[in-house]
């Protein structure tokens, strides 16, 4: 058979992801007697094309997902894709715009239809380029938070909430998005880690009827013409006195109180504070307390209106009035400073514009009532994080939790359930649909003869997360009809074959940014509906950055694009490449050396085959050092088995990969092959080549979630296989007990042969020459024959140290290689005397620690026997070179 001589991952990773789809081994169903492993994948916004973390987060899933597959395991992992509100729909609005489309001139029908043909066109581009990382998702599965199954579960969710009072309708300070002009999230507000440049501007406001002055700092002057008051804290004795008196607003002199309240700190600014209600929540919250006037001075897009009373700020944007403002202050003398800073300022995630606190009309869920059981879930790790250090920041963010703004102004989204038959703030229905609301408002308003055309939907839709908080839940429906009940607000499990078997799943991985804002409202719905958590364990990964660890993005130009990575180094090389440095919860320091890396052990496994595959086999007896050589493997194997399922239990997933790296590159490859090889030319004798099959299948099926597609191929290639018997559905490797004394004798066997190594290379010693190796050593009786092979050693005997040789030690025992005649005998020496030196430096640094006696009292019992050994190695060391100085 040809086997070529590099693995060309191009040939065999398309036709191997067709031939698992063929056979179905992705798709799950419910089995009686079978444990069920599932995983729902974070779901990608529809618009979004695989990025680094996407290759991270999937990489990580799909490992755990083939794992369980191979223990026997329903494993199934459920993929799909989130809708996105405001995403989806300023995507939209570009795509329309380019076409001299306003949004403005479509209703919400046509809108909606082109929306759709947008997302059918490109919603589903990262799922398929998944699939190029071998991503074992049981397609059959894929939702999409917009699917009528779905939609239907989100509205159900609202209305029952809305009936046990959790959701209500209210005007609230919230994150205003000027441009996409919507609601947004605490979550979707990003600040730039550095900060960004700002001007803090001192102004004074006149004391009505005085000739005094108060001066407060403000980096937003546009707002100082909405401004309903002046705070100072009640104690500080420069202001105490000016407390019941009013102030006058720059330039329209409208008198407003200047009021105490211990928000004000004594130490901060001026010590004056201006108060705006409309236009800051701390400000807003202030004002509640002293039942100040709110005057919304901006619009919905961020330009000012005639509240601001100054005809010539009316329809400019905000920042352009701060300009004309800064100026028209300066002009009237009262602009008295301008202090440059840096400070965090809050922009939005999906549009970058700079978010405008404004009071609005809103839904919101009530929050600290229904997330006390998600609190408690985790904290008393019913629910795990990993990292646990996570439960710090989650328990921060559920003691302080906030109501929820749930209402989006956008048309993309599940539409509020809301349905308006009057002018009043509270004439409306929520109900699942517009027959259902006819029904509520005729009850409501006994007014019977209401009909559809009588009511109006309300506008908005829900926020995105409304929506995906539902996804281990809907993903399995678990709101359909037959098991969802209105009237008790509960899911009933048993009449659900499929959530029955599947939920909880098992383990979420995701990012810690999203840890508040989806994943505690999944845990949230999940007691709230079936009273059970929603998954088990909770993987944080941590951010993916380059060298200089900056966060990898397409505006910084730092990100490689991932499907050019899998065209240049394989599927294989990238997900080793990405795991071998990330640590749960903790940055990953992107470099592509590290995929190379992943490429190269690629061709190491490659390389073990074609060695293997390449020998003649003979019906010889079985070497002796042959067994040996298996029985260490053996127990090598078991002992990384063993380590291997900690890791995994642990969720270190990076410690998993290199305790299979190590088995497969360092004791397979580099050690157990070269132990077992043949001299050149010569076959293997048949029981030796049979058990090596059989290792090198186990060490396949370690590394197989890991390297989905070369274990695969090579696992067919191996021998003949059955059809439908492929390494994705293999039995895992179970761990057996191992022999630490031959795991003991081999290490000793490998020092020996490295040092025999390092003499040859150092000294110029050619491989293929054998010597005579000298020692007293008793250690070496039951690795003898192994050493002359491993280290290319005539003979191995006891007796005086020859004269002229080079000498070695290993643990304290002495070894001598005889010298050649070509040494240079005085570059010899003087390495020789460099070592000596060395060696004495160390010695007296151990002796000096070993003479203090509070180290020795004070420090653990194994530390002090460590020190006193490396002390003891250290002068057997120093003797072996004085005496091989002299023999020079």
């Amino acid at each position: 058979m040809s086997i070529s001589a590099q693995y060309d991952p191009t040939k065999v990773e398309d036709k191997w992801y067709k031939y698992w789809m063929d056979q179905k081994f992705f798709h799950a169903t419910p089995k009686t007697g079978k444990e069920a492993y599932t995983i729902v994948i974070p779901p990608p916004n529809v618009t979004g094309v695989l990025h680094m973390g996407h290759m991270l987060n999937n990489t990580i899933q799909d490992v755990l997902i083939r794992k369980a597959r191979m223990e026997g395991k329903e494993a199934c992992w459920v993929p799909g894709t989130d809708h996105a509100s405001i995403a989806t729909e300023a995507k939209v609005v570009r795509m329309l715009r380019e076409k001299g489309i306003k949004k403005s001139d479509l209703s919400r029908e046509e809108f909606m239809k082109h929306a759709w043909e947008w997302k059918e066109k490109y919603g589903g581009i990262i799922l398929d380029q998944l699939k190029k990382l071998g991503a074992s998702c049981d397609w059959d599965r894929t939702s999409f938070t917009m699917d009528p199954n779905y939609h239907d579960a989100v509205i159900k969710q609202f209305v029952d909430l809305f009936n046990k009072g959790y959701i209500y309708r209210g005007l609230r300070m919230v994150n205003w998005d000027t441009e996409a002009q919507t609601t947004i999230s605490n979550e979707e507000v990003i600040y730039n880690e550095d900060g960004e440049k700002a001007i803090l501007y001192h102004v004074k406001y006149q004391i009505k009827d005085s000739d005094e002055f108060v001066t407060i700092a403000t980096q937003r002057p546009e707002t100082i013409l909405g401004d309903t008051g002046i705070a100072v804290n009640p104690s500080d004795e420069r202001f105490k006195h000016l407390i019941g008196k009013k102030a006058l607003v720059p330039f329209i002199n409208r008198e407003i109180p200047i009021i105490g309240d211990d928000y004000v700190e004594l130490d901060f600014g001026t010590g004056c504070l201006k108060v705006t209600p409309a236009h800051d929540p701390n400000d807003y919250e202030i004002g509640q307390r002293h039942n100040l006037d709110t005057i919304d001075t901006i619009n919905l897009d961020g330009t000012l209106n005639e509240k601001c009373e100054v005809e010539k700020y009316v329809g400019e944007d905000r920042f352009k009035v701060r300009k004309i403002i800064v100026k028209d202050l300066k002009a009237a003398g009262v602009l008295v400073d301008e202090e440059e800073f840096i400070t965090k300022i809050g922009r939005s995630e999906r549009t970058n514009s700079v978010v405008e606190p404004k009071l609005s009309l809103q839904w919101f869920i009530k929050m600290k009532e229904i997330s006390k059981r998600a609190h408690k879930a985790v904290m008393d790790d019913e629910i795990q994080l990993f990292p646990a250090k996570f439960k710090n920041t989650y328990n921060h963010w559920m003691e302080n939790v906030r109501d929820w703004c749930i209402s989006r102004q956008l048309w993309w989204g599940q539409r509020i359930p809301a349905y308006y038959y009057g002018d009043g703030e509270g004439d409306f229905v929520v109900a699942e649909n517009i027959n259902k609301a006819v029904e509520e408002a005729r009850k409501t308003t006994g007014n019977n003869s209401l009909t559809a055309d009588d009511l109006k939907q309300d506008e908005d839709v829900l926020d995105t997360w409304a929506s995906s908080n539902l996804w281990p839940i809907a993903a399995f429906g678990g709101f359909d009809e037959s098991c969802f009940d209105p009237a008790t607000g509960k899911i009933d499990k048993s009449k659900n074959e499929e959530l029955s078997f599947f939920y909880p799943t098992n383990t979420l991985v995701t990012a810690p940014e999203i840890l508040f804002f989806w994943v505690a409202r999944m845990v949230i719905a999940g007691y709230e509906y079936l009273d059970e958590k929603p998954f088990e364990n909770v993987y944080l990964t941590g951010i993916v950055r380059d060298k200089q660890r900056r966060k990898m993005s397409k505006s910084l130009g730092n990100s490689p694009d991932p499907l050019d990575l899998i065209k240049q180094f394989g599927a294989d090389g990238v997900r080793t490449g990405m795991l071998f440095s990330s640590p749960a919860g903790n940055d990953l320091l992107f470099d592509e050396k590290l995929v190379e890396q992943g490429r190269n052990f690629s061709n190491k496994i490659w390389n073990a085959f074609r060695l293997v595959k390449g020998w003649e086999i003979t019906e010889t007896e079985q070497p002796a050092i042959n067994a040996q050589a298996i029985s260490w493997f053996e127990s090598k194997l078991n002992k990384a088995l063993t380590e291997l399922e900690d890791h995994f239990s642990k969720f270190r997933m990076s410690d998993a990969l290199m305790t299979v790296y190590k088995l497969v590159w360092n004791d397979f490859c580099s050690w157990y092959l070269e132990w077992i090889k043949p001299e050149y030319g010569k076959p293997i004798d048949a029981k030796t080549h049979t058990a090596t099959t059989e290792l090198f299948e186990k060490v396949l099926k370690l590394l197989h979630p890991f390297m989905p597609f070369i274990t695969e191929e090579l696992w067919h290639e191996l021998k003949e296989r059955k059809d439908g018997e492929a390494i994705i559905v293999a039995e895992w490797p179970k761990a057996a007990s191992f022999d630490d004394r031959i795991l003991k004798e081999a290490d000793l066997l490998f020092e020996i042969t490295s040092a025999v190594r390092n003499i040859r290379s150092s000294k110029g010693i050619s491989p293929k020459e054998t010597f005579e190796l000298t020692t007293d050593s008793k250690a070496i009786a039951s690795i003898g024959e192994s050493l002359k092979k491993l280290a290319n050693v005539s003979e191995i005997k006891s007796g005086d140290k020859p004269a002229n040789a080079f000498s070695f030690v290993v643990g304290s025992d002495e070894f001598f290689i005889p010298a050649t005649e070509n040494i240079d005998i005085e570059a010899e020496k003087k390495k020789i005397e460099e070592e000596l030196n060395y060696t004495k430096g160390f010695m007296k640094s151990v002796e000096k620690k070993l003479s203090n006696e509070k180290f020795v009292n004070g420090a653990p019992e194994q530390v002090v026997a460590m020190e006193r050994k490396k002390l003891a190695d250290a002068e057997a060391k120093v003797k072996t070179l004085e005496e091989s100085l002299a023999s020079l």
